[in-house]
């Protein structure tokens, strides 16, 4: 009996062996940035204030990786209200019936030291599809970083076909990802050489 109530708070106690080995990150929100832009007759750029993203490993392999961002959508600052409400608007990002943007990366492909591939699912709208991600790490092994990290899609795959009276707006957007991470626990994950 004693035995048993010992094992028990044993595992109370002590964290799992096994997730103390994996590294463990936490993003910074504060001193990070999503922001998109899209070629347009009139400059349509901006950011999102409300986001938050996780980075996870199963192993200390850094391919084993998993990003996931969520993004609320009606949060998009473009620095003009009449931009900001037309991109909320049911021809674009349609807050009012999908306010979440997200990403989750499904698999991770390092393409040099420090640099990577992350395909993942990416839903806007609704509609979710196969999306890349190409990430560069800056800062690794150090317990904190930066990840820096550009993704391209055809805003039309999602459904938004509408343009705005009087401006031309290109069918390609960009987002890019500007993330401060730290190493809160376990060990630093292992890079190729």
């Amino acid at each position: 009996m004693r035995l048993t109530i010992f094992c028990i708070l044993a595992c109370l106690l002590f964290p799992s062996l096994s997730r103390a080995q994996v590294p463990v990150f936490d993003i910074s929100r504060a001193a990070s940035t999503i922001k998109f832009h899209v070629q347009a007759s009139i400059a349509i750029e901006g950011t999102f204030d409300k986001w938050d993203a996780t980075l996870t490993f199963a192993s200390r392999d850094v391919t084993t990786a998993v990003l996931e961002a969520r993004i609320q959508a009606g949060s998009v600052d473009t620095g003009s209200s009449i931009k900001n409400n037309t991109l909320k608007g049911s021809d674009f990002f349609d807050v009012k019936n999908n306010p979440y943007i997200t990403f989750r990366s499904t698999r991770v492909v390092q393409t040099g030291p420090d640099t990577f591939e992350l395909d993942g699912n990416f839903t806007i709208r609704g509609v979710t599809k196969a999306e890349k991600l190409a990430l560069t790490v800056f800062g690794k092994g150090t317990g904190s970083g930066e990840i820096k990290g550009t993704m391209a899609f055809d805003r039309k795959d999602y459904g938004m076909n509408s343009g705005i009276p009087f401006i031309r707006i290109a069918n390609r957007v960009e987002v890019n990802v500007n993330l401060k991470a730290k190493r809160v626990s376990g060990p630093p994950p292992i890079f190729k050489q």
